[in-house]
């Protein structure tokens, strides 16, 4: 079994690395976000620098000492929707080809060609990710740049939180996708409900603006979003949690609870697709 994983995980690679305009693409538009919109939109000019602002802007931003530090922590919603959206496109292509009909034939089991798609789409989501994260917290040390500021002491604990939480929402995400691409069998298909289901994600969470500034109903949605959930773990971990109603752990099982029924949905579907007619 592991020697059919590898050799499919192998396959994948080299699709990546010989089309690598993928591969800037899908780093260039996290890195815009962080050197434009970032960089510009600057609430902390809004309320001043008194310590009356600073402290109202804190509690806004649950914690964050500025915008840039939540929105940086929030790019991790972002850049796992658009890194993972086109995890599905790889299996309907497969499917048009015939390379998925030739690799069913194959005495490699139905389970290992989804874990192979699985685990290497997933990795593609955390890669950016950390760069993303890494690029933050570098801008605070290039001049005339805003960088990510961390205000607690992050200890053992807090960074596997974080890194569990990352690999937690790449798994999640990629799932749903490959779900939809085993589902569909033109491109056109996949993206047109992949576009509708993008950003209502992101708009119906707290990556990229306060939850406080949402009506209620709104933020009842937001609150079991699984990038929410995502984002408030390495939100707390990072900033602390004074504004936060639950402790790290239970943002972790409520994520779980999310990539395990999507993981179970692409599951069913890969099943239908990959059973030979």
């Amino acid at each position: 079994m592991l020697v059919e994983l590898f050799a499919l995980l192998k396959r994948e690679y080299l699709r990546w690395v010989r089309a690598p305009m993928w591969i800037v693409a899908g780093l260039m538009t996290p890195i815009l976000y962080l050197l434009l919109f970032g960089q510009a939109f600057n609430l902390g000019a809004l309320v001043g620098s008194s310590p009356q602002g600073e402290a109202a802007l804190r509690a806004a931003l649950w914690g964050a000492p500025d915008y840039f530090s939540y929105f940086a922590v929030g790019m991790v919603g972002l850049v796992a929707v658009t890194s993972a959206l086109f995890a599905g496109t790889g299996v309907i292509f497969d499917k048009q080809l015939g390379i998925m009909q030739r690799t069913i034939a194959t005495p490699v089991r139905r389970s290992t060609i989804f874990s192979s798609i699985l685990l290497f789409r997933g990795f593609l989501v955390v890669l950016p990710i950390f760069i993303v994260l890494g690029l933050a917290l570098a801008f605070a040390h290039v001049p005339g740049l805003v960088g990510m500021t961390v205000t607690q002491n992050v200890g053992a604990l807090g960074v596997g939180a974080v890194i569990l939480a990352v690999f937690i929402l790449a798994i999640a995400f990629t799932s749903l996708f490959l779900a939809f691409g085993f589902l569909f069998s033109r491109v056109e298909s996949y993206f047109g409900v992949v576009n509708l289901l993008n950003l209502p994600l992101l708009f119906t969470s707290n990556a990229l603006y306060p939850v406080g500034t949402e009506p209620g109903w709104l933020q009842n949605i937001t609150a079991y979003n699984p990038i929410s959930l995502a984002v408030d773990v390495m939100r707390e971990t990072f900033f602390g949690s004074s504004y936060y109603p639950h402790p790290v752990y239970v943002y972790l099982l409520g994520l779980l609870a999310w990539a395990v029924g999507l993981v179970a949905l692409a599951l069913f579907l890969a099943a239908r697709a990959l059973r030979t007619k």
